[in-house]
């Protein structure tokens, strides 16, 4: 823990301030801290500050950002749902932990479709909410991510061939600067740092409030697929295709995954297919619908909310996960399930572990979703520059024991590289790194663009000229400076 100069409260201190003056604070070894702690998704993201502080209004989140600026010998994290795999993302050591879990409600105003989301809210809590309206909105797929980071960080959904990113769909944020002001940030007023914030994390503030263009709902048509490994080329090429479609057929949503789960003889291969107009079997889905053998399927017509809860994953595990993207071409997506299989027995091999998980993972990134973006006012993420479809490529690892990590990034490192050289060698490479499936070792901002990632600092200088946020705040991923060499993407 630092020692602060003479006359500068310390940690404890502060903590017991922000206690007097009525917010929630939790130490450790009480109920309340350990709760939130355990509440992680992900084990790898749990740290030890010296106190959780739970702010149940913006006046109170003000109040707490004046108070840490007074102390320049603590630094602080912000957690809105916690999902992210690694720590510091959403949480410290010897510093003070900003837990946004008590302002989860969500406003709806039927005349205008606006979502009014408080910024500790889950996406369960705002689709349970949106339902009672026949509403909902484009969040996560997994009902317990985090409105926040997911929506700071981009935001892929169900609807993204439709309306873009959730990030797209910010009609204005409330937000804390780094001074503690309360502003509004819209296409009007401080429309530089509405802009900022659609792509630029945590680095602008503690958005306390996302109001978002929400819309009609009906039940989805969709469910998870699954088929076996030898099935491989037949679900590439289906996949492939569905990318390169969704331009004509915009409602559909489609990603695949290869899973290798502890105890199985090989990996499986998992659709999660969902038609958003709650069109049975409709046309964009037939490549899939003919591949044969079908192991299972959950195909049925349900709420968005009960979707999001089928892909939700078990937490309290130890996670290591990157992401990079690669051009939609079927050579270099079978390449890299290759590599996914590869890595199985290479691991296993070296650690003697079987108690792992792994998961090898391809999402759409359309052009189109994209040019929504720039419909809507533009983000900072970059893509807009791309001429043709892309796909996501996201691995992920779910292990047992801290002990494993270092090994397991260093692993998942060597995979990631391969397939990045594979895809610089057959001209499939493609400059971005997804925010929120980043690891800590990656520097996804930079994939933004030189003239992106400008403009974020310039908006950075103008609402915290002291850059308390990119120095007191060490979670999460910064605003690039200048540097020399290669960028880890």
């Amino acid at each position: 823990m630092p020692t602060p100069a003479p006359g500068i409260p310390s940690i404890d201190t502060t903590c017991q301030l922000l206690e007097v003056a009525g917010v929630n604070v939790y130490r450790p070894n009480s109920t309340q801290y350990d709760d939130r702690e355990a509440a992680y998704y992900s084990a790898s993201a749990r740290m030890d500050p010296a106190c959780i502080v739970q702010p149940t209004t913006p006046e109170q989140v003000s109040q707490i950002v004046k108070t840490l600026n007074a102390t320049a010998a603590t630094n602080w994290a912000v957690r809105c749902g916690g999902h992210m795999a690694w720590g510091p993302a959403a949480d410290i050591h010897d510093g003070i932990t900003i837990d946004l879990g008590l302002m989860n409600k969500t406003e709806y105003d039927s005349e205008t479709k606006i979502a009014k989301i408080q910024g500790g809210s889950l996406w369960s809590d705002v689709y349970s909410t949106l339902e009672q309206f026949g509403a909902t909105a484009p969040g996560g797929r997994t009902s317990t991510v985090g409105v926040g980071g997911f929506t700071l960080g981009g935001g892929n959904n169900f609807y993204s061939g439709k309306v873009g990113f959730a990030c797209d769909n910010v009609v204005n944020y409330e937000i804390v600067l780094a001074n503690g002001d309360i502003v509004q940030a819209n296409s009007t007023d401080n429309a530089d740092l509405w802009k900022a914030l659609k792509g630029g994390s945590s680095n602008f503030g503690i958005v306390t409030r996302f109001d978002v263009q929400a819309f009609d709902a009906v039940d989805l048509y969709g469910g998870l697929v699954i088929h076996p490994l030898n099935t491989t080329g037949q679900v590439v090429t289906a996949f492939s295709n569905f990318v390169d479609n969704i331009v004509n057929y915009q409602a559909g949503s489609a990603f695949s995954f290869w899973s290798w789960v502890k105890g199985a003889s090989e990996s499986v291969i998992i659709s999660a297919l969902h038609d958003t107009t709650g069109t049975e079997n409709a046309p964009a889905y037939a490549e899939y619908a003919a591949i044969e053998p079908t192991v299972s399927s959950t195909l049925r017509q349900d709420s968005h909310l009960n979707f999001a809860k089928e892909l939700e994953f078990a937490k309290g595990n130890q996670n290591v996960w990157f992401a990079i993207t690669v051009k939609n071409d079927p050579e270099i997506l079978q390449f890299i399930v290759d590599q996914h299989n590869a890595f199985i027995p290479a691991w296993q091999e070296a650690t003697g572990d079987d108690s792992f998980s792994l998961y090898t993972v391809f999402q759409p990134l359309p052009k189109i979703l994209f040019d929504h973006g720039v419909e809507k006012g533009g983000n900072v993420l970059g893509m807009d520059r791309q001429t043709g479809n892309c796909v996501l490529f996201q691995v992920f690892m779910v292990f047992t024991g801290a002990a494993l990590e270092p090994l397991a990034r260093k692993q998942l490192v060597a995979y990631r590289e391969a397939v990045r050289e594979q895809s610089v060698k057959t001209g499939t490479d493609v400059d971005f790194a997804y925010l929120n499936y980043a690891d800590k070792t990656q520097d996804p901002i930079t994939t933004y663009g030189e003239e992106n990632v400008a403009f974020l600092s310039e908006v950075s200088a103008k609402y915290d000229p002291d850059q308390i946020l990119q120095t007191r705040l060490p979670g999460g991923f910064k605003i690039p400076k200048a540097k020399a060499g290669t960028v880890t993407r």
